[in-house]
This record gives C-alpha cells, sequence and structure tokens, in this order.
C-alpha cells in the first residue's frame, strides 16, 4: 500500500529563493539564444548593403525590441554571474584556491568587454 501524496503545484520554485534562482537561470539560455539570433541578423544585415542595415536598425529602435534586448540583457548578466559563481566547483586546478579561480573569470570578462568597448567606441 503506498501514502498519499500531496500534488506538487506548478510554482513550487517560486517558495524558495535558491529554486527560483535555477529556474530564472535555465530561463536565461533562452535569451542567450535570442542573442545569437540577434548577433546573426546584424551581421546578415551589414553584409546585404546599406539598405538592410538600414532596416534593421529602424527594426531595432522598436520599442518592444528594445524592451527585449534590456530584459535579455539582464538575463545574461545573471547567467554569467551564476555561471562564474559555479566555476570554482567546475574548475578545480590543484594547489589554487577557488578565490584564485573566480576572479579570473571576472578579470577575464573585464578585459575582454574592455577590448570590446575600445573597439566599438575607437
Amino acid at each position: 500500500m503506498s501514502a498519499h501524496q500531496q500534488p506538487v503545484s506548478a510554482f513550487w520554485w517560486l517558495h524558495q529563493w535558491s529554486y527560483l534562482l535555477f529556474v530564472l537561470r535555465e530561463l536565461s539560455s533562452v535569451f542567450v539564444a535570442w542573442f545569437v539570433v540577434y548577433l546573426l541578423m546584424l551581421v546578415s544585415a551589414v553584409s546585404a548593403g546599406q539598405g538592410p542595415y538600414e532596416d534593421f536598425l529602424a527594426w531595432s529602435g522598436q520599442g518592444w525590441v528594445l524592451v527585449l534586448n534590456v530584459v535579455a540583457l539582464a538575463f545574461v548578466l545573471l547567467h554569467a554571474v551564476t555561471w562564474f559563481a559555479l566555476a570554482p566547483r567546475a574548475i578545480v586546478v590543484p594547489r589554487v584556491p577557488p578565490w584564485v579561480v573566480l576572479v579570473a573569470h571576472y578579470l577575464a570578462w573585464a578585459v575582454l568587454s574592455a577590448g570590446v568597448v575600445w573597439v566599438v567606441l575607437r
């Protein structure tokens, strides 16, 4: 004879912060994919010439696209920060403290971001 089990709510993950963070991190992969598609659309428009590029810029300037990209940026930042938090447990280097692995990831992120800013603004 089996014991009666209470049905589990579809929103079980809202009841504990760690579960909510886990679900949001998993959801963030959709927005990472959106940024990849958006970048490919940009590259395609640039390679197609001035007219398609201007059309892409006009489309990108629409309110809903801007809001989608801001939300996507927030989720991509969440994705990156949570991944970096896991890196010291995922990358075990003998005789190197876990905090060094974490700091190295953030330093690499900062250096690459500075490089991108330099390329874009020069």
